[in-house]
């Protein structure tokens, strides 16, 4: 579970607003590296161990299964990832 800061969120640019696109953005920059480097490791050690090469992964088609439990995971990221906005809504809608 996520933790959540208390008292106010500190502005460092020209407004809130900006602050929190940009924590959004640092927030998935993050993901996207970590992400990037492990799949270029996987791919990589599955290529030299002669697993799967670079074209069976690109033709790959996920069945019914496992498109669901992609779905499901990319809802949770997305929440993780709007985190911020979402605080600020429901500070606002106890107000």
């Amino acid at each position: 579970m996520a933790k959540i800061a208390k008292g106010k969120r500190p502005v460092y640019l020209d407004s809130p607003q900006i602050d929190k696109l940009l924590a959004i953005i640092m927030a998935l920059t993050g993901e996207v590296s970590v992400v990037h480097e492990r799949l270029d490791t996987i791919e990589r050690l599955l290529e030299i161990k002669g697993i799967l090469s670079l074209t069976e992964i690109e033709a790959y088609e996920p069945d019914a299964k496992v498109t669901k439990e992609r779905e499901q995971w990319r809802a949770e990221y997305i929440a993780r990832v709007l985190r911020v906005v979402q605080e600020e809504l429901e500070t606002f809608n106890q107000d």
